[in-house]
C-alpha cells in the first residue's frame, strides 16, 4: 500500500461521524486523556460545521471510501489574529509512515498562508513521539508555554512555526 492509495480532500458533512470515531480511537490508542483533549470537544462530533467559519479549513484523509485521518487550520482562540492553530490532526495506523502527515501539514499551512496567518501553533503530548518528530521535520519548534485558549489543558507540548 502506498500514499497513492489515499486521497486528501476538504471535509464534507457525511464525514462527521467517521472522523469523530477516528479522533477518539486515536486518542485512546495513544493513551491520551479523554478530558482536556479533542476527545471531549463539542466540535469533534460536528467537524464539517465547525470548519465553516472564516479562515478555517479541515481536510480528511480517505482510504477505500473511509475516513482514516484528518487535520485542520483555524484561528487560535484569544490571539491577535495572526496566529492559527493546526488542529485535530489524527491518523489511523493504516495511514502512518507513508508521508501523508507531511502532506497534510503542507496542505494546511498553504491554506493558512493564503488567508494571511503569520504563525502556526500546535499542541501535543510528550509521549506522542512520532507526532512530535513529524512536526519538527516540518519546521515546528518547541516553545515554553501555551498560546491562546484551546481548552486542551492535558496537552503540555507547545510548538510554533513561522509562515
Amino acid at each position: 500500500m502506498t500514499s497513492t492509495d489515499f486521497i486528501i480532500r476538504e471535509i464534507e458533512p457525511r464525514d462527521n461521524a467517521q472522523l469523530a470515531t477516528v479522533v477518539r480511537e486515536v486518542i485512546v490508542e495513544m493513551g491520551a486523556p479523554t478530558t482536556g483533549t479533542a476527545y471531549e470537544d463539542k466540535a469533534t462530533d460536528n467537524m464539517f460545521e465547525a470548519y465553516q467559519e472564516p479562515r478555517t479549513k479541515y481536510f480528511v484523509l480517505i482510504h477505500q471510501d473511509k475516513v482514516v485521518g484528518g487535520g485542520g487550520i483555524a484561528p487560535l482562540q484569544d490571539s491577535d489574529g495572526t496566529i492559527c492553530e493546526l488542529q485535530k490532526m489524527y491518523f489511523k495506523p493504516i495511514a502512518r509512515g507513508k508521508g501523508l502527515g507531511s502532506e497534510m501539514i503542507t496542505r494546511c499551512l498553504a491554506f493558512a498562508k493564503e488567508v494571511g496567518f503569520k504563525t502556526c501553533y500546535l499542541e501535543t503530548m510528550p509521549y506522542m513521539k512520532a507526532a512530535r518528530k513529524l512536526y519538527a521535520k516540518n519546521g515546528f519548534t518547541n516553545i515554553s508555554g501555551p498560546l491562546g485558549n484551546t481548552g486542551h489543558y492535558s496537552c503540555d507540548v507547545w510548538m510554533t512555526k513561522s509562515l
